[in-house]
C-alpha cells in the first residue's frame, strides 16, 4: 500500500448542512428547528440524557413547538426494538427528528426519520445505498465521544434473525443539523469515556490504514487520532475537563466524516460478533483487537501506521516496520491507562467461542474488503486468540 493514497479515485464528502460546535453550542438547536418552520419535533433520547434534555425541551416550548419524547433505547438496540420505538413514534405526526445520545441512540433517530409513517421495514434496507430518502428534518447531538453517527451515512442494528449486527448506509441518514456540544459528555462515567473514545480512535486509525484511503480523508483521520489519543485518559480521569472533552467531541466528528467515503476495516469486522453474541460494548470490543490487528496488519502497510504514530508524537523509529510496532504498544498501553480490561477472557470469552464468532465476523465482507491486507478465517481465530 502506497505511503499517499492517490487524488484520481471520485470522493464523496456528505456533513450536516448546519453544523454547532464547542462547548455550549446545543442551546442554539430550538432556534434553529423554529427557523426551519418546524412546529412538531420527536425527541429521542437515552434515559442517562433526559436531564439534559429538559432545557431543550423547555426552550422548544417557549419558541411554540410541540414535542414528544422517546427513551427507552438499548446499549445495542436490535431490529425488534427498533421497530417498537417506530410504532410509538408513528403515534406523534412529527416534522422533525432530533437524536440526543450515545451512538445507538443516534443510529435509532437516523432511522426513525427516515422510516416515520412509512410503514416500511428496516429490514428492507440493510446495505448500502438502498434506502430512497428521508422526509423528516433530523438533527442530532451526540453525549458522548465514540461513534461519531452525528457525522456519518450509517445506523447499525442487531438482526436478531441471523444473529449479526447490520448497517443501512445512505447518505440520507447524515443529519440535516449537527451540535456537537462537549458539554453534553461531562457526566459521562470513566469506563464509558474509555470505550467510546477508543471506538472513535478505531475509527480513524481504520480510516488511515484502509484500501480505501483518500487524501482528503487522510486529514480528519489523522487529526482525530491525534486529539483522541492525546486527550483520552485526562477525559477519563478529569471527567469535568471541559478542554479534554472538547478534544474528544471534534476527534470523534472527525472518525464519523471518515466513515462514509472510506469507512473502517478488519477491527470493526471482528469486534461486531463480541457485541452481537456477548453484548460487549462496541468500543470496548475494538480496543481488546485494535493492537493486534495493527500488528497483523503492519506488514501490508507499515508506513501508514508510522505515520499515525508520528501524528500521536511517538519517537522516530529505525524503521517503518518498528514504528508501527511502537504504534500498537502505545495503544495497548493507552487502554491499559484508561482502565480497559486487558483481554478477551477478562471479560467471560473463552476459546470455545472463538470459532463461532470467527465465522460470524467473516460474513462482515463490507469491512474485510477494507482492510490494507487480506484476513482469512484462520487469521480472524488466530487474532481472536491472541486478544484471548
Amino acid at each position: 500500500m502506497s505511503m499517499t493514497p492517490p487524488l484520481s479515485r471520485p470522493l464523496q464528502l456528505r456533513q450536516p448542512a448546519r453544523l454547532g460546535i464547542g462547548p455550549g453550542c446545543a442551546a442554539a438547536c430550538p432556534g434553529e428547528l423554529a427557523s426551519r418552520g418546524l412546529r412538531r419535533v420527536l425527541f429521542i433520547c437515552s434515559g442517562s440524557a433526559r436531564a439534559q434534555a429538559d432545557s431543550l425541551l423547555a426552550e422548544c416550548t417557549r419558541l411554540g413547538l410541540a414535542t414528544c419524547v422517546l427513551t427507552g433505547v438499548p446499549a445495542e438496540p436490535s431490529v425488534a426494538d427498533f421497530e417498537a420505538l417506530l410504532a410509538k413514534a408513528d403515534a406523534f405526526a412529527a416534522d422533525a427528528v432530533l437524536g440526543l445520545g450515545g451512538g445507538s441512540v443516534l443510529d435509532v433517530a437516523k432511522l426513525i426519520a427516515a422510516l416515520h409513517g412509512t410503514g416500511l421495514s428496516v429490514r428492507a434496507y440493510f446495505g448500502n445505498g438502498l434506502l430512497p430518502g428521508r422526509a423528516r428534518y433530523l438533527v442530532c447531538l451526540p453525549t458522548t465521544a465514540g461513534a461519531g453517527s452525528e457525522a456519518s451515512p450509517n445506523a447499525i442494528l442487531y438482526d436478531e434473525l441471523d444473529q449479526l449486527k447490520k448497517a443501512v448506509i445512505s447518505p440520507h441518514l447524515v443529519p440535516d443539523a449537527t451540535f456537537v456540544d462537549a458539554l453534553l459528555t461531562l457526566t459521562v462515567p470513566p469506563a464509558v469515556t474509555a470505550a467510546t473514545g477508543l471506538d472513535a480512535l478505531t475509527h480513524c486509525i481504520e480510516a488511515y490504514a484502509n484500501r480505501n484511503a483518500h487524501p482528503v480523508m487522510d486529514f480528519y483521520a489523522l487529526e482525530g487520532a491525534r486529539l483522541i489519543a492525546t486527550h483520552l485518559v485526562t477525559a477519563v480521569r478529569e471527567g469535568g475537563n471541559v478542554a479534554a472533552r472538547a478534544a474528544l467531541s471534534l476527534g470523534s466528528y472527525y472518525g464519523g466524516l471518515c466513515l462514509g467515503p472510506v469507512n473502517t476495516a478488519a477491527v470493526h469486522a471482528l469486534a461486531y460478533p463480541l457485541g452481537s453474541r456477548f453484548r460487549l460494548a462496541h468500543g470496548l470490543s475494538n480496543a481488546l483487537l485494535l493492537p493486534h490487528v495493527i500488528r497483523f496488519n503492519a506488514p501490508a502497510c507499515p508506513s501508514r501506521y508510522a505515520e499515525l504514530g508520528a501524528a500521536l508524537g511517538l519517537p522516530r523509529a529505525a524503521s517503518d516496520g518498528a514504528a508501527a510496532e511502537a504504534f500498537a504498544d502505545h495503544l495497548s498501553q493507552l487502554c491499559a491507562d484508561c482502565g480497559l480490561p486487558p483481554s478477551l477472557s477478562a471479560i467471560g470469552v473463552k476459546e470455545a467461542d472463538l470459532p463461532a464468532i470467527a465465522a460470524d465476523a467473516m460474513k462482515i465482507q463490507r469491512l474485510l474488503t477494507n482492510n490494507p491486507r487480506e484476513l482469512t478465517l484462520e487469521d480472524a481465530l488466530s487474532l481472536y486468540r491472541r486478544a484471548l
